[in-house]
């Protein structure tokens, strides 16, 4: 065994060399169903793994299971943008499960990031009841809304002083990055692309469109100077029916936009697209302004999903790279399992927005009991620690000490992940 091994169930667990990535990322196509993706697709994230963060356990020459992370940074509350571990392409072959494999895994990367650079760990999960065992709670959900066109209109004021413009998704790149970044420190949640990861809302590889069109991107632009001030990024599917009466879906991408009119402007062109009965997309905040920019909102249909799980990695250090929406000075008593390192006292003060934090150790009597697990839910502040308190996980040990720290915890904005990773 090298230095760099341990073992689960007796089975090797290292880290990843680039020679072994087609075999190890074949393991998660495996453990995921089995079907290939497609290689433009296989290709980005081969190009994106790091093979120094990425974990697997062999049986002998075979790959059995596998779990990486990306080295990311994402908003936090107060607008801070930190560096966090983004915890990825996590499975195990239906031949080894229930052998312990995918905790040795969770507990090995877990240990490895106390050691490393981040305080905080974020995955998507394929089932949302897996992760909480291991410290992870879930911090922000997604909302999904399908639209009728002709019969929801847009009733907010559109700017008039923009233009609209066609343009190449991958030629409009770069100006759509940019304006990304614009938007990055504004909302909880929400991931600064490093290099590479700007062509992940590009890939449309053909075979994976399930019969729509290749992408199509629409700019709006500042009609006088040209500046961009807005895009959305979209596909659609156009269907006769039975009766030659068009009923295509307009599938929306993304949708971003610098000001309240532009992002407007936007929808009312989504709505207003032809030959499609409907307009829909899978991921936008769950307080998105087009809950009020139109006339019929019962008519979206929105549904939630789970999105971003939270895990305070270095309490102390987590605690202290967010702000605080007031003033908070609390001992919260946690309990981590997990990371023992993490258990025990500790005393949050904050002097309120834009004053910083400290957290540190304290033996004085808890105002406040949870499991890491919550504390993770709340981080983003989407998730209120007073809802978490009526559902009995939060438990108040100190007389209003429940209602301080939900108000400090809270985000103007709801946390928003734009993608996955």
């Amino acid at each position: 065994m090298t230095a760099d091994e341990t073992t689960v169930d007796g089975l090797a667990v290292r880290t990843l060399t680039s020679r072994e990535w087609d075999g190890w990322y074949r393991t998660l196509e495996v453990a995921f169903g089995g079907q290939e993706e497609h290689p433009e697709e296989r290709a980005l994230w081969r190009e994106l793994t790091e093979p120094d963060r990425s974990l697997g356990i062999w049986d002998g020459a075979d790959p059995v299971a596998c779990a990486g992370a990306f080295s990311l940074r994402m908003t936090v509350p107060g607008g801070m943008v930190v560096p966090v571990a983004a915890v990825t392409m996590v499975g195990v072959l239906p031949t080894h499960r229930r052998r312990g494999l995918l905790t040795g895994l969770m507990r090995r990367q877990l240990t490895g990031l106390r050691d490393g650079g981040e305080a905080l760990a974020v995955l998507t999960a394929s089932e949302s009841g897996i992760y909480g065992r291991f410290g992870y709670g879930l911090g922000s959900w997604r909302m999904a809304l399908t639209a009728p066109t002709g019969r929801v209109r847009v009733q907010a004021p559109v700017d008039r002083e923009i233009r609209l413009r066609l343009a190449d998704p991958v030629a409009s790149g770069p100006a759509c990055e940019r304006l990304y970044a614009e938007l990055v420190p504004g909302r909880p949640g929400m991931l600064e692309r490093r290099p590479g990861w700007e062509q992940l809302p590009l890939l449309d590889p053909p075979a994976g469109r399930d019969g729509y069109s290749p992408r199509q991107c629409v700019l709006a632009e500042d009609r006088a100077s040209g500046r961009l001030l807005g895009y959305a990024r979209y596909a659609v599917s156009v269907d006769w029916g039975t009766e030659d009466i068009p009923d295509g879906t307009v599938r929306v991408r993304d949708v971003e936009a610098l000001t309240p009119g532009v992002y407007a402007a936007l929808w009312d062109y989504l709505l207003n697209l032809d030959l499609v009965r409907r307009v829909t997309v899978a991921n936008r905040p769950v307080d998105d302004p087009v809950l009020h920019l139109v006339d019929d909102p019962r008519r979206l249909e929105p549904r939630l999903g789970d999105a971003l799980h939270v895990r305070l990695v270095r309490l102390d250090e987590a605690l202290e790279q967010r702000g605080y929406a007031t003033a908070l000075n609390v001992v919260l008593e946690v309990t981590d399992p997990f990371a023992p390192w993490n258990a025990g006292r500790w005393r949050l003060r904050s002097a309120g927005p834009g004053k910083g934090a400290s957290c540190v150790r304290t033996e004085d009597p808890a105002d406040l009991a949870l499991d890491v697990r919550e504390l993770g839910a709340a981080y983003l502040g989407g998730v209120r620690l007073a809802a978490l308190g009526r559902a009995g996980l939060v438990r108040e040990l100190g007389d209003g000490a429940l209602a301080e720290a939900d108000r400090a915890f809270a985000s103007d904005l709801a946390p928003w992940l734009p993608h996955g990773f």
